[in-house]
Order: C-alpha cells, then structure tokens, then sequence
C-alpha cells in the first residue's frame, strides 16, 4: 500500500500519465477511505487531493469522471539494489552457518587446567 512520502506513477486511460508524490493520507468521513494529496510532479507544481479507498491506494483500477486511473509506487532503482544485497548478504549467512555447524563451547573450567 502506498504510504506517505511514496513517489506514485499515476495512469491515465492504461497509460503512464505522470508522478506525484503522496504528502498527506487523513482519514475521510466514510468509514474505509481516504483523502490523498498528492503533490503532482510537473511544470509548474500542483497540488490535487482525491478521496480513495484503500484498494485504490494498493493500485486497483478507478475512474474519476470516466477516466480509467490507477496508482503504481514507484521503488527506486538504488533500493531494490540495497534490498537485493540485504537478502544476498542473508542468505551467505544462512548457508555459513551450516555449513561452520553448531557453534563450539570452551569450558572456562577445562581452559584453567592446561
């Protein structure tokens, strides 16, 4: 679900329509929706707030006076990077540990004697 500070890519008649970063999600008067500003990344700067339900804000398809709309969140390409290296990094521990086994216990006891 989208959330707030999210980059969106909004699309208009099932094409990429524009960007728009969401500012604000505060709860509407209906039980189970939205009202959404977004600031709308274009020449000059807008400003639009739409009232949405939560399936909307998961990226389910709308109409605004006939117009097909849907809303896509936008990852960065750097943080799939990051993501990727996370679980790459995750798994390289995993498959250490076992590999390396059980870790060993010294007896504090046993050392003393030597």
């Amino acid at each position: 679900m989208a959330t707030t500070n999210d980059v969106v890519l909004i699309h208009v008649d099932n094409k990429p329509g524009f960007y728009a970063r969401i500012e604000e999600i505060a709860p509407d008067l209906k039980p189970g929706w939205w009202q959404v500003r977004l600031l709308v990344l274009t020449f000059p700067l807008q400003v639009f707030t739409w009232i949405l339900d939560e399936f909307q804000l998961e990226g389910a398809d709308f109409t605004m006076g006939g117009t097909p709309l849907r809303l896509e969140t936008v990852v960065s390409p750097v943080e799939v990077e990051r993501m990727e290296k996370e679980k790459e990094d995750r798994e390289r521990q995993v498959r250490q540990r076992q590999e390396e086994g059980a870790p060993k216990v010294i007896s504090l006891q046993d050392r003393r004697k030597k």
